[in-house]
């Protein structure tokens, strides 16, 4: 009996995938639980696989494009099974795949793949269903000028199009002719057109939805507070000098006291329901990381239980994951409270929009070293600015004050977070 290959829902929020590669060709076999295809989620880049055995007779949709969840994506049917009902039904055109028993002439050598990248466009196979090569009128004329193949460049332009600077990357590469040493006239970029339309990413869509939810009707109002960073340096320096075992960062510090100060403080912990608030027992941290293709916010479960080595070990493992597009769906749902850091990038301070249903967020600044003044003479000191993003529906200005004031306390008394 054939079985539908349709587009799954992946992770809680998934309205559509991306096809991003098929794994089989039209004649496979298949077997149940085989990767079919790489699909990205809003999320992450996850697998598609097979409910069931035979060989894969359709592919209805071409790597790169979109389809919304439940969309059917192919057939899996016996050799020599008719699956012409289900490929009409969809719109499929062409006929299904010949049956494994008579082998198919050779087919054309496909472009190599490479493996997913996750850079604002992944890198894709450049050759079409029907062995066109998808590539800008700019970059086709630069490879004839300098004698470079098509098919064996991959695209990183939209749909996995070959442009510009794939033909730039493909001369500099191992095998690409050497850059003339002789010195040359400075030119400028080239250029195709006036500008160039950059298809959304299913992340980049889903940031921009649920930004529209949060930013507008919630009431927002924000609370900004300084620290005093000195005993948190310290501690961290003694604990390097214990071995790379104690080695955690001022982020994993901050993480800790965060997750320490909220199991004091449930109404901040907590989700707006529309007709109620949702008061949290358990502290489940999101900590926000930057990607390539935009904002996701992996979780800390239990956060406020977990020692500061574990907070650091983890931390860095779900960063890792994320920028890779390796999150499973439970590691980037569940938060009930999330933060932000551009310390890094150098922002001093900045505002974050608070992720619904969660009541409120934390943005950290860089720590600085500051001239204050201490038991009245001047002294430089490393200071850290944060402001604090609160839904006034269910968050008021003493509520979220008292919040940045037991944090302040674990702050510049860290020894209060090791136990």
């Amino acid at each position: 009996m054939a079985t539908k290959i349709v587009m799954e829902a992946l992770s809680p929020t998934m309205e559509e995938g991306r096809l991003v590669k098929w794994n089989k060709n039209e004649g496979d076999a298949v077997k149940s639980g085989d990767s079919l295809a790489e699909v990205e989620t809003d999320k992450a880049i996850m697998e598609l696989v097979a409910r069931g055995d035979g060989v894969l007779r359709k592919r209805l949709v071409p790597e790169g494009e979109s389809r919304p969840v439940g969309t059917l994506l192919g057939v899996i049917g016996g050799a020599g099974e008719d699956v012409t009902s289900l490929i009409a039904a969809a719109g499929g055109g062409g006929p299904a795949a010949a049956p494994a028993s008579s082998p198919p002439a050779a087919p054309a050598a496909p472009a190599q793949r490479p493996a997913v990248v996750t850079q604002a466009h992944p890198m894709q196979s450049a050759v079409a269903q029907g062995g066109a090569v998808r590539s800008s009128p700019l970059a086709r004329r630069m490879a004839r000028e300098r004698g470079v193949e098509l098919v064996g460049v991959a695209g990183s332009g939209p749909g996995g199009r070959i442009i510009r600077r794939d033909i730039e990357g493909a001369m500099s590469g191992p095998g690409g002719h050497a850059a003339s040493s002789a010195p040359t006239k400075p030119q400028r970029a080239l250029r195709e057109g006036d500008y160039q339309d950059v298809s959304l990413t299913l992340i980049r869509k889903t940031i921009a939805r649920r930004l529209g939810e949060s930013i507008g009707p919630i009431p927002t109002f924000y609370l900004t507070a300084e620290f005093d960073l000195s005993r948190v340096t310290e501690m961290r320096s003694a604990m390097a000098d214990m071995g790379d075992e104690f080695k955690v960062s001022v982020n994993d510090i901050l993480l800790k006291a965060v997750a320490t100060a909220l199991a004091q403080h449930p109404e901040v912990n907590a989700h707006w329901m529309g007709d109620r608030i949702r008061l949290h027992n358990r502290v489940h941290l999101g900590m926000a990381v930057a990607t390539n293709d935009g904002l996701i916010v992996p979780v800390i479960f239990d956060a406020d239980q977990k020692r500061m080595s574990d907070i650091s070990f983890e931390a860095r493992e779900l960063a890792k994951k994320a920028r890779d597009r390796k999150l499973m769906p439970e590691q980037y749902t569940g938060s009930t409270f999330s933060v932000s850091n551009l310390g890094m990038f150098g922002i001093d301070q900045f505002t974050a929009i608070i992720n619904p249903p969660e009541v409120a967020i934390l943005a950290i600044g860089a720590a600085e070293d500051n001239v204050v003044v201490h038991n009245g003479e001047f002294v430089v000191q490393k200071r850290l600015r944060v402001t604090m993003s609160c839904d006034h529906r269910a968050v008021d200005g003493a509520i979220g004050a008292e919040f940045l004031r037991t944090l302040r306390r674990m702050i510049e008394n860290p020894l209060m977070l090791v136990y």
